[in-house]
């Protein structure tokens, strides 16, 4: 039964998540959101009250590391580069460098093999070159 009750929770979920969409992913967040509305409005409504309302919101682990942690599982996924392209922008959204999102990468190729770390470090490199961080300078 879908009472007025279970719809305001629905819609409290939803404003929530949004809110923290707004903080991590900022404008690609909300773009992603917004490609769902004509084909799947609810997995929308998911990823917003879900992913981020209750499993980004989550205070055990701070935005940044949450952002390596995607970081690597998309690395690891492969495939995922829209996506990717989303949590490196929210990566350096949430405080971490160029630096450190390279230095994520390049640890993924232990893991996830090289071609996958590639396209990964290719997807940083075009949003570094979006945001005027190219060349990037690790150690």
């Amino acid at each position: 039964m879908n009472d007025g009750n279970t719809a305001n929770h629905r819609q409290d979920r939803f404003e929530h998540g949004m809110a923290v969409l707004d903080r991590v992913d900022g404008d690609s967040g909300r773009r992603v959101i917004d490609a769902l509305a004509d084909v799947s409005p609810e997995l929308g409504h998911q990823v917003v009250s879900w992913a981020f309302g209750e499993i980004y919101s989550r205070p055990g682990l701070p935005p940044r590391d949450r952002q390596l942690v995607t970081l690597g599982m998309l690395t690891a996924l492969g495939g995922c580069e829209p996506q990717l392209e989303v949590h490196v922008n929210a990566s350096l959204n949430v405080g971490l460098s160029a630096d450190e999102i390279v230095e994520a990468l390049l640890h993924s190729a232990v893991y996830c093999g090289i071609p996958k770390a590639l396209n990964a470090t290719m997807v940083a490199k075009k949003v570094f070159a979006e945001r005027g961080l190219l060349p990037v300078r690790t150690g």
